[in-house]
Parts: C-alpha cells; sequence; structure tokens
C-alpha cells in the first residue's frame, strides 16, 4: 500500500471516528441538560396564587396528584385512540376535567370555536361513560362521558407555541372550566413555556433529511415516463404531491422521489416534463429504524441510477462514493441513537406528530 492511500486511509478513519464522538458528546449534552431542567428550580411548581382566587373559580393551579385518581375503580384509564394516548405533559398542555355530572362533547363549544387559534395542534379526548375508555371527541357527538382531556401540542416543525398563545389557550380551559363548575389543574405557564422550548431545541437537533441526487450529466434531460417507469418498477407510485413515494405496508412513506429543481410530476403531462436531476430523501425522525431505511434507500438509488443511467451525487453534485455513504450512514444512526436517548421512537406516533 502506497503512502498516499495509507492517508487517505487515516484520513477516513479520522472522519468516521469523528462523527461518533459527535454523536456521544450530543448524548452526553442531551442528558446533562435533561437532568437539570428536571431538577431545577424553574420546573418546581409554583404554589404562590392567591387561595381565594383558586376557590373562587375551582381551579388548581400547577398541582401535581393525578386528577384521574377521582375517577374510582369503575372507570378503565386506557386509551382507545391513538391520539388519545399520546396525550401528555411532555409533549402538550394537558388539562383534564373531571365532570359531576356526564356531558356530552357540546359541553366544549368554546373550545370548538377557537382549536384553530393557537397554532398548534389541539386534541380532545373524552373518558366514554359507557366503555370506561378514553376516545377522541366528536364536537356534534350525544355520547356522554364522564371526563373531558384537552391538550394542546407544545411542538411541530414550525416551532415551539407561543407564550402568549399557551397562555390565551390556558385562559380558554380555565373559563370552561368554571362554566362546567368544576375543579381543574392547570399546568403552570412558565414551566410549559419552558418545556416546549427546550423540546423544540431537541427536535430541532434531529430533524435530518438525507438527499442522494441522481444526476442526468451534461445535456442529457429525463423524461418523466422515464422516470415513472423506472420508479414504478421498484415499487413507488406518484402521490398527490406530485413526488413519488416508496410506501410501507401501513401507507407510511419511507422515501420520495422529486425532481432537483422543484418541477411537479401530473400523470397527465409526464409526456412533457423533463428534468436534468432527481433527489432521494429519507426524513430521517418519520421512519421507522432509519439506519435499515438509509440501506434501502442507498440500494434503491443505485437501481434508480442504473436504470436511468445518472450518476449519484451528493448535494454539492460531487460523485457519492462507498466511503462517502459510509459517512452519512454513520451520521444517521447518531441521529437514531439521540432520538432514541430523548425517549422518542423514529417513525413511531408521537414522532410524526412533532415532526409535522
Amino acid at each position: 500500500m502506497s503512502e498516499f492511500q495509507l492517508s487517505l486511509l487515516t484520513i477516513g478513519l479520522i472522519v468516521v471516528a469523528g462523527v461518533y464522538l459527535y454523536g456521544f458528546w450530543q448524548q452526553w449534552r442531551y442528558r446533562r441538560n435533561r437532568g437539570e431542567s428536571y431538577n431545577s428550580p424553574a420546573n418546581v411548581p409554583s404554589r404562590q396564587a392567591s387561595p381565594n382566587a383558586e376557590q373562587s373559580q375551582n381551579i388548581r393551579l400547577d398541582d401535581e396528584s393525578d386528577p384521574l385518581t377521582g375517577l374510582g375503580s369503575d372507570f378503565d384509564t386506557g386509551a382507545k385512540d391513538e391520539v388519545c394516548s399520546l396525550l401528555n405533559d411532555a409533549t402538550d398542555y394537558v388539562v383534564t376535567f373531571l365532570l359531576k355530572n356526564t356531558h356530552t362533547p357540546q359541553a366544549l363549544e368554546n373550545l370548538w370555536q377557537r382549536r384553530f387559534d393557537f397554532g398548534k395542534s389541539v386534541n380532545a379526548c373524552g373518558l366514554n361513560n359507557g366503555s370506561g375508555l378514553w376516545e377522541r371527541l366528536i364536537p356534534e357527538s350525544e355520547q356522554a362521558y364522564r371526563a373531558f382531556r384537552v391538550g394542546l401540542q407544545l411542538v411541530d416543525r414550525s416551532g415551539s407555541v407561543s407564550e402568549m398563545r399557551l397562555a390565551g389557550f390556558r385562559d380558554l380551559l380555565g373559563d370552561i372550566a368554571k362554566q362546567l363548575r368544576v375543579e381543574v389543574r392547570l399546568p403552570s405557564l412558565e414551566v410549559s413555556v419552558q418545556r416546549a422550548q427546550e423540546l423544540d431545541r431537541f427536535c430541532a437537533d434531529v430533524d435530518q433529511m438525507i438527499g442522494i441526487n441522481l444526476l442526468a450529466g451534461g445535456d442529457r434531460k429525463l423524461f418523466g415516463t422515464e422516470v415513472a417507469g423506472a420508479a414504478g418498477r421498484l415499487g413507488m407510485s406518484l402521490q398527490s404531491d406530485g413526488n413519488f413515494h416508496l410506501l410501507d405496508e401501513h401507507g407510511a412513506t419511507l422515501f420520495n422521489l422529486s425532481a432537483s429543481d422543484g418541477t411537479v410530476f401530473q400523470h397527465h403531462t409526464l409526456n412533457q416534463s423533463r428534468v436534468e436531476s432527481l433527489t432521494l430523501l429519507l426524513d430521517i425522525p418519520r421512519v421507522s429504524e432509519p439506519v435499515r431505511r438509509f440501506d434501502e434507500m442507498v440500494a434503491l438509488a443505485r437501481e434508480l441510477s442504473k436504470t436511468l443511467r445518472t450518476t449519484l451525487a451528493d448535494d454539492q453534485r460531487v460523485a457519492l462514493s462507498d466511503g462517502a455513504v459510509a459517512q452519512i450512514r454513520s451520521q444517521v444512526a447518531v441521529t437514531e441513537d439521540l432520538m432514541l436517548v430523548g425517549h422518542i421512537t423514529p417513525g413511531s406516533a408521537q414522532a410524526l406528530r412533532l415532526f409535522s
């Protein structure tokens, strides 16, 4: 082996080691921050509100006791609906209403009128008086419920909920509690805003997409029909967003193929569409087992490239070598590990909520 080859090998090993060390450092930093946030005095519920004001409004501020303990043994607090099972204080501002009498969802009329005012998803669930299970509320339903649980999602891909909107949501739920004459626990606004910001920072750190470009090269362009044929033979289908998607058994996207210049593919204009390059994209947080999916995407990219006679390239339009693929794979593994450390499983229903 020549000195030049030894130098290249050494550089490659240093790069791979650097990627892994960065990943371990990120995990250590996140664990440290997570521990500090949970032990911080800022996260200790404040109990300085006026006792008289709380008593007159039947509202308890920042009480850590579980409001569901008042339901008794006749009710199973399991969730029939997936959204209801996902509502929790780590990702949502959640308020539970233990009703003195059963109510239909129409009792939350003020919530239905304003549910789009807060910039994030609002989810409302009810404890079915018959089944004893939590289920998503339908505003017009006549079903009777023993309790309501309402949550405002703290974070999505657009960022964290603003303090002003969170305060408005809190005030709305307080007003509803007074109308229903029930006692509720309203989580601390300050703590919830801090939690939202911390969660947003964590999500931003792991919110990564991996793209592999397929370059036609020279003056040659790819016809839409040519792309559709090659993608179709590999199991991809044209979806409403104008891109070709490979779907899993549940209909969720594993990765998608698009025109690099943003050209939208449509069934009736495929024979007229011509593009210089394509991009195969993997959305890491939204797929299960990202490393395995990356391997599958690379294999598919190579098949596409062979069929379409293109060159695989990175974002800088530099040909993608096996070493570069291995380095990207290491980065995907680091991101997957970070998500698991943060108790968010890639591709899970919770991940799909946060990275939407």
